[in-house]
């Protein structure tokens, strides 16, 4: 049997991840939907036209990603999937067959929920809660269809990459930022940009030098935290920079900050923050940890045909 569209995997991986309450890991999801679809070894060895992929196994990520935006399923570890409370009752509630509507519902209804961490400002937004996408895109043209979906995928990379730099040691965090800034022009070379904190350090961990003399200095504050930073580590970092006597600062974390933290790096002016949102954003524009695909979208060249 052919690879089905990715709908169809929706159903599958719920009773499989069902039958694994702790959890289980995606590539067993995959081949589980798959062998309850009945896709053949010759599908399953069908590629993206990229190469990059098996059809199949994209297919199911893209299932997932769905179940998550309903709130429905979840990734609480690298490569691990898991049904959610809420996922439990929705199949306690469809004890049967799921029927059309119900997996049309999860295939195209959730996709204007957002994935990854929210700030307590977004959280509120009444906008974000769960509910169906714009009926608009129904009718809307290849282009705008086209520009959704570079959109979703890169809602999608983006959380995927905020859960693997949460995961990466302190040490290597700061590496990556480093690296992140090189790639956006910071320093004449990568040698310019050093680590110079140590791990778990609440002053400075890395250094830019913007000139070969490395008379014009960016200091650099790396934390891979979890919960918001708030006004003191800001207000630490700028007291690092004073005994620096350094004018120029970049605080990044893979979190958010507070109210407060940003009104008191606006008040200072010598410092530029970066959440996690923004954070992952530079690194897939600037292809840190990222690769790119080229798409090629035809179009007539109408010159050629003038006579």
């Amino acid at each position: 049997m052919p690879v089905p569209t990715y709908p169809a995997f929706i159903e599958p991986i719920l009773r499989f991840l069902d039958a694994h309450p702790a959890g289980a890991p995606a590539k067993e999801a995959h081949d589980a939907a798959a062998d309850a679809l009945g896709v053949d070894e010759e599908s399953r060895a069908e590629r993206l036209p990229s190469g990059i992929q098996r059809v199949y196994k994209n297919r199911a990520g893209w299932a997932h990603d769905r179940l998550k935006r309903a709130g429905l399923s979840s990734s609480p570890r690298r490569g691990v999937w898991q049904l959610t409370e809420a996922g439990r009752a929705f199949l306690r509630e469809h004890p049967g067959a799921l029927d059309a509507a119900a997996v049309e519902d999860l295939a195209t209804g959730y996709n204007n929920v957002r994935l990854g961490k929210k700030s307590k400002e977004d959280a509120e937004r009444p906008e974000d809660a769960v509910g169906p996408a714009d009926p608009g895109l129904i009718a809307a043209s290849p282009d705008d269809r086209l520009e959704q979906a570079l959109s979703e995928l890169k809602d999608s990379v983006s959380e995927e990459l905020l859960e693997l730099l949460s995961r990466v040691s302190p040490d290597y965090f700061e590496t990556i930022v480093l690296d992140l800034l090189h790639r956006m022009g910071y320093g004449t070379s990568r040698a310019d940009l050093k680590r110079v904190g140590k791990s778990g350090d609440e002053g400075i961990d890395g250094v830019i030098s913007l000139d070969r003399l490395g008379l014009e200095r960016v200091y650099v504050q790396a934390k891979r935290w979890q919960s918001t930073v708030g006004r003191p580590e800001v207000q630490g970092f700028f007291g690092a920079l004073a005994g620096q006597r350094a004018n120029k600062g970049v605080f990044i974390t893979t979190s958010n900050y507070s109210k407060q933290a940003v009104d008191f790096a606006k008040s200072v002016e010598r410092i530029v923050l970066v959440g996690g949102e923004r954070l992952a954003e530079l690194m897939i524009e600037h292809q840190v940890g990222v690769t790119s695909r080229a798409v090629h979208v035809p179009k007539i060249d109408s010159d050629y045909f003038e006579e």
